[in-house]
């Protein structure tokens, strides 16, 4: 270890011009600023209360320091919020969050302009919408792994006009049977300024993916990614390849996924059947039975369960 030279005094972080410690500050996130740093001493606590910190709300990954209470986390992020003093940018909680604290923060922070909610299960449709509304300047929006309905994704095309980047993740699954264009067509139908689109997981199809790319001509990249019911048929894998500068097929490597690409597997049948063909159709009527509801289902429940 080096040690300190004849004359050289120790350096004293309390003498440090206070523009260049709000810099250093300004490289924390709230979590290390409001748990720690303003504890020093008294002008750091001052220092901590410039609202320029806190443009910026990340609560992702802090479990270690709360030792998984939720209650001090939220405590943490109203802080963050009040603390920024109508001036918050950027919102980002995971594994954690109730509608109180998205409601608390919608109501300080108008300006918001980057939303993302990752395995936010407490959080309704409704509480979403309602936010959403509140929040017209936001540019970017990430909804991953939680579970919102079309409806509410609807809302931020219909309310949200600078939207530029829009995100929504979900588990991949391979089943022919799980096929939805719902939220594709949402996407299509509601916010046709996307520059960006990240669909990981997502149950649509070739039909859905035609509607964005029809809908949406200002794309510049598209996440498909475990997007196992898009098959590209026809000439729908070189018209994406033309017009989308970054683009990632159903296929492509998950290594760089921030979260877990796990798959649920319910059997994948694309090597037997041509797009668009699925087991169903190859099951003739003498193989169905009729019940006294009316509904009907294949003798060979095998096949299904």
């Amino acid at each position: 270890m080096e040690e300190i030279s004849i004359g050289e005094e120790a350096r004293n972080w309390l003498e440090l011009p206070r523009d260049v410690m709000s810099q250093i500050f300004l490289k924390l996130n709230i979590v290390e600023i409001l748990h720690s740093v303003q504890k020093v001493c008294t002008l750091w606590r001052i220092i901590s209360k410039d609202p320029l910190l806190y443009r910026s709300i990340d609560l992702r990954n802090q479990w270690d320091v709360f030792d998984g209470d939720e209650d001090d986390m939220e405590i943490i992020a109203k802080e963050g919020v009040e603390r920024s003093s109508g001036q918050l940018v950027k919102f980002s909680m995971e594994h954690f969050g109730t509608q109180e604290l998205l409601h608390f923060m919608a109501n300080r922070s108008s300006n918001l302009r980057f939303l993302r909610l990752a395995y936010c299960y407490h959080i309704s449709d409704e509480a979403l919408m309602a936010v959403t509304k509140q929040l017209p300047l936001l540019e970017e929006v990430e909804l991953c792994h939680c579970s919102f309905s079309t409806a509410a994704l609807e809302t931020f095309g219909r309310f949200c006009p600078h939207l530029k980047s829009f995100r929504v993740d979900h588990q991949g699954i391979r089943s022919p049977l799980l096929d939805c264009d719902e939220e594709a067509f949402a996407i299509a139908k509601n916010m046709p300024q996307l520059c960006h689109l990240h669909l990981f997981g997502n149950k649509m199809t070739d039909n859905g993916l035609r509607a964005i790319l029809d809908s949406c001509p200002h794309l510049e990249s598209l996440d498909l990614r475990q997007c196992f019911s898009v098959y590209m048929g026809g000439d729908l894998e070189k018209n994406c390849k033309d017009r989308i500068k970054k683009l990632k097929l159903p296929n492509d490597p998950t290594d760089d996924y921030e979260f877990v690409a796990e798959l649920d597997d319910f059997g994948s049948f694309d090597a037997d059947y041509p797009s668009g063909v699925s087991e169903i159709d190859f099951i003739s009527e003498d193989e169905y039975i009729e019940f006294s509801e009316g509904s009907y289902f294949s003798d060979m429940d095998e096949f299904y369960f």
